[in-house]
């Protein structure tokens, strides 16, 4: 039921075929199923971390800043744009506790964004990589708008990467090579967004990949060859955009946003204005500064992660948010500097590729307002299910100082090192 959750969650076949468009509820009703299957288990393991006790810590802050929001319909009207997450985190993270359950789990995640890439990369093929106006667009859903496909990409992207360099041992060299098609694909295709957040971000991905291998000067000059001969190739109406950067209507109507949004959380630093209520507040108390023309005399959302969750619920919702980041980042990195001890190639290059992908949510976020979409709450869900099989196995029966839990065939370590069945 969590693998039906995340296929009709990211895949969208609602959206593709009419046969599934007269039920709108696919996603929520697997998701349900999912718990209910859960909770019919004789012997369940309740999973429950740092990161569960600060979602739900996150929760209760929304809860109170809705209660006592400037306009409290308006946030109970969108209560469940963020409840909706909470139940997929935790319901996920119950049902996902082994390292076959993860793989599985995740190859539907990179084969649905895979689906994704392929349509970018290729219409920015057929177009001969021109500039488009709005860019590319993805289905109907959480991916529609350039700049949320183009998050995802940077998600998919180097979890692909990761993935495919984690199992390399286990395939053929052109198997490897038709991997590695699902990381260039998903570049291709935040570049056809014509997103300067996503592009950003991307530049900042490369740099931290640099920081993480080991020839970092030899990777840094091919990289940077690349990168020059890549922005050669951009068209001109691209670079224009970066130029214009501050100047243009769009930049100082974000930074007009970012501006208020950030008097906002300290007028009121506790609650903030209240959950969902940055729209009727900019649009009732700022709106002289309200310069696009195309806006009339509504606010759009403040395009920033940061000051989105700060208005929504003040400094108190910023920490708890902020701390997520940091200890699933930390956790990450702590487990494979572990996994790198215990010769688990595939539980190292995945922890890289998560904290690779956190990067790029943390850095496009600046610039669009995601923080209710699948990006940052689905990486919780897999980070907590990586710490989750990770401790199952560390903790599992030994024989012969070999774990019982993990069989020879789920990636636990290189051909040479593998645990024997139990």
């Amino acid at each position: 039921m969590s693998c039906l959750y995340l296929f009709f969650e990211y895949i969208r076949p609602q959206a593709i075929w009419s046969v599934f468009d007269s039920y709108p509820y696919w996603a929520r009703t697997f998701v349900l199923l999912a718990f209910i299957g859960w909770l019919s288990q004789e012997k369940k393991q309740l999973v429950w971390n740092k990161l569960t006790s600060g979602i739900f810590l996150f929760l209760f802050l929304i809860i109170l800043s809705s209660f006592f929001a400037y306009w409290p319909q308006f946030s109970w009207e969108g209560f469940m744009g963020f409840f909706n997450w909470v139940v997929v985190y935790f319901v996920l993270t119950q049902t996902i506790t082994s390292r076959k359950q993860f793989i599985t789990i995740l190859i539907i995640f990179l084969l649905a964004s895979l689906k994704l890439s392929q349509y970018g990369a290729r219409t920015l093929a057929l177009r001969g990589f021109a500039f488009a106006d709005w860019g590319l667009a993805g289905p109907q859903g959480f991916f529609q708008n350039p700049g949320e496909l183009a998050i995802q990409m940077l998600v998919f992207a180097p979890m692909a990467l990761f993935f495919t360099i984690g199992i390399k041992t286990y395939l053929k060299r052109w198997q490897v090579w038709l991997l590695h098609s699902m990381p260039i694909t998903a570049i291709l295709t935040v570049l056809g967004t014509n997103t300067r957040g996503g592009q950003l971000a991307l530049a900042v991905q490369v740099l931290a990949l640099i920081a993480m291998t080991k020839h970092r000067i030899r990777t840094f000059i091919l990289i940077g060859l690349i990168g020059v001969i890549g922005f050669a190739l951009l068209p001109d109406q691209q670079k224009a955009r970066f130029e214009d950067i501050g100047s243009d209507d769009t930049s100082i109507q974000r930074l007009l946003y970012w501006k208020h949004g950030w008097q906002m959380i300290k007028d009121h630093p506790w609650l903030g204005v209240g959950y969902n209520n940055f729209r009727p507040y900019y649009s009732s108390y700022c709106l002289d500064d309200i310069v696009l023309n195309k806006l009339g005399d509504h606010s759009e959302l403040p395009h920033n992660i940061f000051i989105q969750v700060g208005t929504d619920a003040g400094f108190s919702g910023l920490s708890v948010f902020v701390f997520l980041i940091a200890a699933s980042f930390f956790m990450m990195h702590h487990i494979g500097k572990e996994a790198r001890k215990a010769d688990d190639d595939f539980l190292m290059y995945m922890t890289k590729g998560m904290n690779l992908a956190l990067i790029g949510f943390v850095v496009a976020g600046q610039f669009v307002t995601v923080t209710y979409y699948p990006f940052f709450w689905i990486h919780l869900s897999l980070v907590t299910s990586i710490m989750t099989f990770n401790q199952n196995e560390t903790t599992a029966p030994m024989v012969r100082g070999v774990p019982l839990s993990t069989p020879s065939d789920s990636f636990g370590h290189s051909p040479e090192k593998r645990y024997v069945r139990s």
